[in-house]
């Protein structure tokens, strides 16, 4: 038996990591002690103990429990599972555990529905993707949502030093550590336990009797999949939200970092969408043609591939962090969505529209449209927002120079129709 599965906890006492789950008034524990188990989502990276508590749940509860993985267990499977305990245990419903449920298609998870709704089943499901991407929404809408945040290192630590002292009494053999070798692989498995077991199993096994495991072999045996999760291969979508707050915080080199973390996870459309929405949303109007260089930075991009890309990307991601900065379009956007989302839906005026309902109008004198472009400036003051909300104002401008040359340029055209 590997040494992450010969330690895995079977209680919720010896769980490691997860307090904010399992501390004794912690909602999510007060749950389990009742024992009326709802479906549940575990999100979150791997080795974190996302397996393990739905093991602990099933033994809790009592529950005849099925467990599989979506990355080669099928529907069909699964079904199977579910008729098997309603023959078995017809006043019981079974916990069905899905690892990786986000492989399963929109078909095969809504197939799930069914035995949910009717409570034949207590899903338990684990994905180590942004649900809110991965997971299709009648399903999501079924399921509360619980957090697995990485293993922190000092509770690492302590649990690589008992494999040590496990994998001694299994090999019948002594040896020795290099100082802060515990400390290295806590590091190096970046919060996933299992990865840090098996790089202490993999220690254990190749080091020679009364020898030492030294730091570089240990870091050379480690291969933690949440290395993949901090860069971004899980977790990608908080790398893009560090990128755009560090651009828009005009911080430069924290931009350029984690642009060079999100470049290793590959996401290269990701990266490049992110950066034309960071181009219209935080550096607007204060410089309009940061879009246009962008777009064609993300093209550029597109088009060269990895690795070559790296380098239009990052002179768009170093102008948008230095340029002047204006969200004042995004506001604008908002408040007249809020208006519309609070019911102020009107239609536009007559004039405005494509075709006038002259039957309605016809008792009375029709306004027509007139073209500002027979008009000096191009400009004429006329009413176009509905009557309803004719002095709503969505737009302010900002305090860069370009947007203050337009608010010049607006009072001027205001200015001259009362000359």
């Amino acid at each position: 038996m590997p040494l992450a599965e010969k330690m895995r906890p079977t209680d919720l006492s010896n769980m490691v990591g997860q307090s904010h789950l399992l501390a004794k008034n912690a909602p999510f524990n007060r749950i389990i002690q009742s024992g009326n188990i709802p479906n549940m989502l575990f999100f979150g990276p791997c080795g974190v103990g996302k397996t393990t508590l739905a093991k602990i749940i099933s033994k809790k509860t009592d529950m005849p429990f099925f467990s599989f993985n979506a990355t080669i267990d099928s529907t069909k499977e699964i079904k199977a599972a579910i008729e098997k305990t309603n023959n078995m245990f017809a006043f019981k419903s079974a916990l069905i555990y899905i690892d990786e449920i986000q492989h399963l298609n929109k078909k095969e998870q809504q197939s799930l529905l069914h035995f949910m709704e009717t409570g034949q089943i207590v899903l338990i499901a684990s994905t180590s993707e942004n649900p809110y991407f991965y997971i299709y929404g009648a399903v999501l809408s079924r399921l509360t949502i619980f957090e697995f945040k990485p293993i922190e290192k000092k509770d690492m630590i302590k649990v690589i030093e008992k494999g040590f002292i496990q994998m001694k009494q299994d090999l019948n053999k002594d040896f020795y550590y290099e100082p802060h070798l515990f400390d290295a692989i806590a590091t190096k498995a970046a919060g996933d336990l299992r990865a840090a077991l098996n790089t202490v199993e993999l220690c254990s096994i190749s080091v020679l009797e009364n020898r030492t495991i030294t730091i570089k072999t240990a870091k050379s045996l480690c291969s933690a999949a949440n290395q993949n999760y901090l860069e971004g291969e899980d977790g990608y979508y908080n790398l893009l939200s560090a990128l755009q707050k560090s651009i828009r915080g005009s911080d430069e080199n924290a931009a350029i970092y984690y642009l060079a973390l999100l470049l290793k996870t590959g996401h290269l459309k990701a990266i490049c969408r992110r950066l034309l929405v960071i181009a219209a949303e935080d550096v607007g109007l204060s410089f309009p043609m940061a879009i246009c260089i962008t777009k064609a930075c993300t093209d550029s991009a597109l088009q060269l591939g990895l690795k070559e890309a790296q380098i239009p990307l990052a002179q768009a991601t170093i102008l948008l962090a230095t340029s002047p900065k204006s969200n004042s379009a995004n506001l604008a956007i908002k408040k007249a969505l809020k208006d519309i989302e609070d019911g102020h839906i009107y239609e536009p005026p007559n004039i405005l529209k494509n075709k006038h309902i002259k039957e309605t109008f016809k008792t009375q004198k029709e306004e027509s449209y007139v073209s500002p472009h027979n008009f000096k400036n191009h400009y004429i003051k006329t009413n176009f927002l509905p009557n309803n909300i004719i002095n709503r104002k969505y737009y302010t401008y900002g305090d860069n120079k370009f947007e203050q040359a337009a608010k010049r340029y607006k009072q001027k055209l205001l200015n001259d129709l009362q000359k």
